[in-house]
Parts: C-alpha cells; structure tokens; sequence
C-alpha cells in the first residue's frame, strides 16, 4: 500500500514554521549578555544614580554599581525564567483548547508585545520597561517550548520522529548564536542600539504568524481530539501526497481507543499514581541532568571563564562556542535515530563529566602553566559539543515518547516547569558558587554529571522505533512487575489497581 511522501515539502515548512518560535527562544535566551553593562549604565542614569558616568563608561577603574541598579538587572535577567515556568503549566490546555497551530500562531501576540516593550525602552523608564518585555517574552517561550515539540512529534513520522524533534534544540542554539554576533558592539550591542537588539526577540512571531496561516493543523489532533476524520485525512494528504490513509487512520484509531480508556490525568495523578512514577521519574532526572550540567554556567557567564583562562578576545571565543554548539546539533539530528536516544545521552554526559575534570585542572593550575589556558579553551568547546550530542535535544522530545495521550499534557507541563526552574536556580546561584569555589566549580558539576551517567545507564530506556506499550512493558520489567495476564494492562487498569491498594 502506499504510504505517501515521508519527508513532503508541506511537512518540511511545518517544520520550519514552528521552530521559529524555538528560535525565537534561543535569541531571547542570548540577547541579554552582551550589552549588560551598557544597560546596567542605562539603569543607574534613569535611576539618577551615577554621579561619576564618564568614569563608569571610560575608566579603567572598577565598577561598582549602586544596589538598585543591581537588583533590576538581575530582574531583567531572572524575571524571564519566572514568566516560563508559570506558562508552561498552560501548555497542555492551550494545545488542547485552541489546537496547535492556533496556540501558536494566539500565543505570538505575547512575543509581539514583549519585542515592543524592550524596543520602545529609551521612550520611557527603561528599567520597567526592560523587565516588563522580558517577563512577557519568558511567558511566550514557556507556552512555546511546549507547543513546538508537540506539534513536531505529533506530524513526524516515526522514522524521522527524532531527527525532527532535534531541530527544535538546533534553532534554539542558532538562536543563541545569532544573538551573540548581531549583539557585538560595533552591530546592535552599543548605547544608542540595544533596545533594537532587545526588541527584535519579537521578530521572529511575526514571520511565523503569516506562514502558520498555510500549515496543516496536527491530524492526530484533529482525529483524536475532535473526532474530525475527513479534515484529518486531508491533512495527512497534505503532509503526505495523495496516498491510500487507510493504515494512518487505522493507527490513530487505534491511538484514540486506547486515549478513551484513559482518564485525562491531572498533575497530581501524575505524582500520585505508582504506574507513571518511574517514567515521570525519568523526564525529570533527564531535564535535571540537562540544566545541572553547568552547561547553562558557560552559555551565561562563557566570557567571564574564557577571560579567566586568559583569551585575549573572550566575546569571539564565546561566539565559537556559539558556532560549536550549533554545528554539534545538526550532527545529532543526522545520528539520533540510528544511533539512539539513551546510547547518545550516556555518551554526551561521560564526555562533558570528563570535560569539566579537565577544565577544572586548567583553571586551577593556568597562574603556574600559562599554556593550560588552551587546556580549559579546548574544554569548554568539548563540553559544548557533548551537550549537544545527547544531553541537549533529547529532553525536549523524550517526554512525549515516554507517556501515553492521556498523561502526556500533565508530563510536559512538569517536564517544562521542573526545566524552567532549573534554569533559573543555575543562572541566580552560580556566580555565588563560582565565589566561593573558584577554580574548582567545575568539580561539582562533574560530580552531578557522574552522578547523571549512572542514572541513565541504569534506569533510562531506550525509545528509538518503540510505541508506548513496548516502552511501558520496559519499565515494568526494570521494576520486576509481574504480567498481569496474557494481554498487557492499560495505563487506566494500572491506575485503578494502585488505586484500589
């Protein structure tokens, strides 16, 4: 029978379409680090706190900011990670209530109100309107960084369901990377452009809003959801080509009948429930081990470290680290449905655990070698480049492959919440960290990555090619659960029976 066109120019743009919005929240991700002391300086002259400006701009002596200037940029850096971990509860209801292309498409107006509030700052107190637009803008990505994976995983088809699912881990780093270069002094990171650099964190909806106008909705949405099975097969002929949607409609079937003998399951049933504790236990060891790796340390503070390891031009050895970063995930969208999910994540986190070692080393002993300074450059580059083999994409799209329709929306939404606030705690706590431990930060985060490898090589399945059942069937066995019987137990059956024990 045929099956149509796997990888159809319909499906690539549906693609392309919804990682902008991954894009959108790498480059809002990045934006911030480059013109910091300019806003800083910006601050403190609304503020009316700089009695000395030409001195704090052009001198050479240290800069010390007055408190207040101080705690509104730590606002405008933390506030964003607060608005995504609030949103990313509502991911599951406004996939579910509003359907995935328009959540996404109602959902750009929050980064279209964000870009203008950042853009428009020099028009009125900088530092409200700074923090405003990024609190409006980490609200946008924590709704989007949920949509986007869902979308993508529920249209991929399951030969490329990896391949496709990293793609939102490679725009999110392109993003990263592009903010990095167009924040550059001499482009948009100076004292008359940062605003444009801020604001155009909101460009980016604005191209996906028009083509998100003339890409198919989700037909697994449209047949499960709402029991719509013509627009679902024209949708599947518009991703697919003309093709006998026979064998597509009966999985989905199949798919909706099981979704029936489930209850929806709310997040506290989530925790509650023995039958989803292990795979819960997982998704969220696997977005700790991504967050907790000290990978976020070196994407927030990497000119800092490079100018510790003496690199005479740290702002373009952080942009490599960009460009690394970029190239390694394009590598493992290419391997990561032949090589695995659980095979690359051991790799990348034994790699980054080695890697942190040596950085650690290189730092510790650069005041007495001064060629260990290459020694801590090459990794760092190494790091990243493991990060981005395994520990990078695959928590975003594992989640999905670990939970069934029913759990599924409660997972993402604590996946999501447990990933934001991980990312927070890295971003406010390390420079203290970084004080008190010096050149040995890095040994702690070795310690957690060791302590990850071990985790994922004894707990973590492998989901490359596999359905719910077979996954589900996995993690009884690991528990030493009997069979229930001669036909596997569903979800709803295992639910009950711990319910009723």
């Amino acid at each position: 029978m045929e099956s149509g066109k796997e990888l159809s120019g319909t499906l690539m743009l549906a693609v392309f379409t919804a990682v902008l919005g991954s894009f959108q929240y790498g480059y809002s991700l990045g934006v911030i680090n480059a013109p910091q002391k300019i806003i800083e300086t910006h601050y403190g002259r609304v503020l009316n706190v700089l009695p000395n400006e030409s001195l704090l701009l052009n001198g050479t002596e240290a800069r010390v900011l007055h408190p207040s200037v101080t705690m509104y940029w730590s606002l405008s850096v933390s506030i964003f990670s607060i608005g995504g971990m609030v949103s990313s509860f509502l991911v599951g209801w406004v996939g579910d209530s509003l359907g995935r292309i328009k959540g996404m498409f109602t959902v750009n107006i929050l980064a279209v109100v964000g870009g203008l509030l950042m853009g428009l700052a020099k028009m009125g107190p900088a530092h409200i309107l700074v923090i405003a637009g990024r609190a409006v803008m980490g609200f946008y990505c924590g709704l989007s960084s949920g949509l986007v994976p869902m979308y993508i995983g529920e249209i991929a088809p399951t030969a490329y369901r990896g391949a496709l699912g990293t793609l939102h881990q490679l725009a999110i780093v392109t993003g990263i990377l592009i903010s990095q270069v167009i924040g550059l002094d001499f482009l948009l990171g100076n004292d008359i452009m940062w605003p444009v650099l801020l604001g155009l964190s909101g460009a980016p909806s604005i191209l996906q809003s028009v083509l998100l106008l003339i890409c198919p909705e989700s037909p697994r949405y449209l047949y499960i959801k709402l029991g719509k099975e013509e627009e679902a097969k024209k949708t599947l002929k518009r991703f697919k080509g003309e093709y006998d949607t026979t064998k597509d409609i009966a999985e989905m079937q199949k798919e909706k009948e099981e979704a029936m003998k489930e209850s929806k399951v709310s997040l506290l049933q989530l925790i509650r429930s023995p039958s989803y504790r292990q795979p819960l236990f997982v998704a969220l060891m696997l977005h700790l081990s991504q967050q907790f790796s000290g990978v976020n340390a070196i994407f927030y503070y990497s000119t800092a470290i490079f100018t510790t390891a003496g690199v005479g031009q740290p702002v373009y050895a952080t942009i490599g680290v960009g460009v690394i970063n970029t190239i390694l995930t394009m590598v493992s969208v290419l391997i990561v449905d032949k090589a695995g999910r659980r095979n690359l994540f051991l790799i990348g986190l034994t790699g980054m655990c080695l890697c942190a070692i040596m950085m650690t080393v290189g730092l510790v002993l650069l005041s007495t070698y001064s060629w260990m300074s290459y020694i801590s450059m090459t990794a760092i580059f190494l790091f990243v480049s493991f990060f981005e083999i395994g520990p990078g994409p695959i928590p975003w799209f594992i989640v999905a492959e670990l939970f069934s329709q029913g759990p599924r929306p409660a997972a993402l939404a604590l996946a999501g919440c447990c990933n934001w606030t991980s990312n927070f705690i890295i971003g406010m706590c390390f420079p203290y960290i970084e004080a008190l431990c010096g050149s040995y930060v890095f040994i702690i985060f070795a310690v957690m990555l060791f302590g990850f490898t071990l985790f994922t090589y004894f707990r973590v399945p492998e989901t490359k090619g596999k359905t719910f059942e077979e996954i589900s069937s996995e993690f009884r066995r690991r528990r030493h659960a009997p069979p229930s019987g001669p036909k596997t137990a569903t979800e709803l059956e295992l639910l009950e029976r711990s319910t009723d024990a």
